[in-house]
């Protein structure tokens, strides 16, 4: 498909959706927002995605073009597992989008988002062979939960999609070797702390390294401390953290919920 030569308006789906599907549009633009107002976006390049409510195996994701201080509730495209379109919209989507997102929503029924990014501290992490050390405690609070996935090429072939749902697994975090960090989550609020402890911990091991003195390591009877109590009450943080930042977004610019 050709590229867009400039990037068309769309109009407020508000009252063309149901109001679970326009919940759900609001909080993924959101998400796209508050990525750019962290700094970790790339261009118009990585995407997040959320399962659309209901039976019918579609998921929203970014309109391949738009900036991501750019997407709104109504700009995001809304595609079925095969990849086709399913409303009318004068957008399209970056195929690499489409195959990582696409195998996870089709073989993870418990998992409503997935974010995907390519920071410098995530990238760099991804290209260090041990990974994400878990010298502090945020980079603990992720024990247990990070897989990792082989780095194939750029995602254009549908081929690597069982080799990344195979390594995924059933955990809530990857770290794509060579590429960046990937997490998921059972609504958009959890994937979204999720990457954010992954590239808080991810900036922090950078940092402490380019230090370039010795380590002070956490006690092993501590790791799985950390662990357990990172289970506890997830969620409810999660919420909590969310709704500050959806807060922040309203005061500074609202337009993500057009």
């Amino acid at each position: 498909m050709s590229a867009i030569a400039s990037q068309p308006s769309s109009a407020s789906l508000r009252d063309r959706v149901s109001a679970a599907e326009w919940q759900t549009r609001v909080d993924l633009a959101a998400a796209y927002r508050l990525v750019a107002h962290y700094g970790w976006d790339d261009l118009i390049f990585t995407h997040i995605s959320a399962r659309v409510p209901g039976g019918d195996h579609h998921f929203l994701i970014n309109p391949y073009g738009q900036l991501f201080t750019e997407i709104s509730a109504s700009s995001l495209v809304k595609v079925d597992l095969d990849g086709k379109i399913i409303d009318e919209t004068p957008f399209f989507i970056n195929p690499a989008g489409f195959t990582i997102h696409s195998a996870i929503h089709a073989a993870r029924e418990d998992v409503e988002c997935v974010l995907h990014l390519h920071t410098i501290p995530g990238v760099a992490v991804s290209c260090q062979a041990g990974g994400l050390l878990p010298i502090n405690q945020t980079a603990m609070l992720l024990n247990g939960q990070i897989a990792h996935h082989e780095y194939e090429g750029v995602a254009l072939l549908l081929d690597e999609r069982p080799r990344l749902v195979a390594d995924l697994g059933q955990k809530s975090a990857m770290l794509l070797w060579n590429h960046g960090t990937l997490t998921v989550g059972p609504s958009i609020p959890d994937a979204f702390l999720e990457m954010y402890f992954f590239e808080r911990a991810c900036a922090t091991q950078i940092a402490v390294l380019a230090g370039g003195t010795p380590l002070h390591w956490p006690a092993d009877s501590v790791q799985a401390v950390v662990q357990q109590q990172a289970k506890v009450g997830t969620g409810q943080v999660a919420r909590l953290a969310w709704d500050g930042l959806l807060r922040m977004l309203d005061r500074n610019d609202p337009s993500y919920k057009f």
